[in-house]
């Protein structure tokens, strides 16, 4: 058991857990029932609600994707009468319209609570002051922060992404101890912090970064040039609230997921059955207390693992590793199959590379496909080592891809820096 008492963060023996996710699991299949959508996709297999005795009945239910948001735009999936509707947010579509999620009041309550348990378990109290760089308006992020700011009783700065020199300026005025960000823009403010001196001017002790996924060597290099205690990854996607499905704690040695909220799967997304657990495969989320829009074995795309170990720190909440890549992000090069983050995980075992890359996809005249990889040599480097420091890593990813790349070594904060995820896949082909 942890040492801390919490707040917001319960500790439930696996018996009491396990017959949460049953109940939760009957009343959202119960729910789900009153959307049409979902009264077609559960006709197709045959399904009632009285059909779900145990949480192995889990498998009998169908997925669900984001073709079912669209399908249903612009309240896909509604459980509930409009009027009982009280928020809308929404994420970004790669094909027109934007994936549109409802929320009921009771939803928005769920939504602050699992931010707040997010912020306790990084060690956070009412006597810290957080300052969002978190994007505000129909994203999720900013409106998750606040509320679960607000809920722990922090002191809340809500300025949103962008506009580094007016957050410079409030990290001086108003001492925030914790800010929040995606990764890049951790990064940029890190830099431009240890560029302007101000290091000894700002109260920061920790940074919670989400959105996208960063290497140790970027987690490092902002800790270090901001001075933090500690620094957080949180998990989370517009379909499950937004922000705040898992963080990892003071000992990262995974990140906690709620699973009194929801059931965390893992599926091999070609044959969409149940990995061994500790594999690596698509995560599909399936929600225990939505009300509006309920979501049942959704895929995420999301590539990751179920932990098996128990954590350090004595929570007895589950652990997924962190996001590894999407299983439609994958990159195909001359017929094999990689993953950004795979080149990451080979840059982390040179001290002589800064955590920053970008990776660029050609095609010759003869057809064929080239892949160069541009790496940021670390801080304070001559150039003097580069051409044997390309050949070494290039050596090392080809025997961690089984895929020949070319490697190109850049100055320290060479590579573009962004307020928001940076771009590390440029294909050209």
């Amino acid at each position: 058991m942890p040492k801390h008492i919490y707040r917001f963060i319960p500790n439930f023996s696996d018996s009491t857990l396990a017959a949460m996710q049953l109940e939760g699991l009957k009343q959202t299949v119960k729910r789900a029932f009153a959307s049409p959508q979902y009264q077609a996709l559960f006709a197709q297999v045959g399904l009632t609600p009285d059909d779900i005795q145990s949480l192995d009945d889990l498998q009998k239910l169908p997925f669900t994707d984001v073709e079912d948001l669209r399908r249903g735009y612009p309240f896909p999936l509604l459980c509930v009468p409009q009027k009982d509707v009280v928020r809308i947010h929404a994420s970004s579509g790669t094909t027109g319209k934007r994936k549109i999620l409802a929320y009921t009041q009771k939803d928005t309550e769920t939504f602050a609570l699992q931010m707040a348990r997010c912020f306790e378990l990084a060690g956070l109290t009412n006597e810290d002051r957080l300052q969002a760089a978190v994007g505000y308006g129909l994203w999720t992020a900013g409106a998750g922060f606040q509320a679960g700011s607000e809920k722990l009783g922090m002191l809340t700065i809500p300025v949103g992404p962008g506009n580094l020199e007016l957050h410079l300026q409030l990290l001086q005025d108003l001492k925030a101890t914790c800010f929040g960000a995606t990764a890049s823009m951790a990064l940029l403010l890190a830099e431009e912090v240890d560029r302007c001196g101000l290091r000894d001017k700002i109260a920061l002790k920790s940074m919670i970064c989400g959105s996208e996924t960063r290497s140790q060597k970027m987690r490092e290099t902002i800790e270090e040039k901001l001075g933090l205690e500690a620094s957080y990854d949180i998990a989370g996607m517009t379909e499950m609230y937004g922000p705040g499905t898992a963080i990892d704690c003071k000992y990262h040695e995974g990140l906690h997921y709620w699973a009194d909220l929801f059931i965390i799967e893992i599926i091999d997304p070609q044959t969409l059955k149940p990995v061994p657990q500790g594999e690596i495969g698509e995560m599909v989320v399936t929600s225990l207390r939505k009300e509006a829009v309920p979501l049942i074995r959704y895929r995420t795309h999301d590539l990751s693992r179920i932990l098996k170990k128990r954590c350090s720190c004595g929570l007895n909440m589950p652990m997924h590793d962190k996001i590894l890549g999407r299983s439609d992000d994958m990159i195909i090069y001359r017929g094999v199959n990689l993953y950004p983050g795979q080149f990451a995980a080979v840059i982390g075992q040179f001290p002589e590379l800064a955590g920053e890359y970008q990776i660029e996809l050609s095609r010759d005249e003869h057809a064929i496909d080239h892949l160069l990889l541009t790496v940021e040599r670390a801080q304070g480097l001559s150039q003097d080592n580069d051409i044997n420091l390309a050949t070494r890593l290039e050596h090392k990813l080809h025997q961690a891809l089984l895929a020949r790349v070319d490697v190109q070594i850049t100055n320290y904060a060479n590579l573009p820096r962004t307020f928001s995820k940076s771009k590390r896949v440029i294909d050209k082909r």
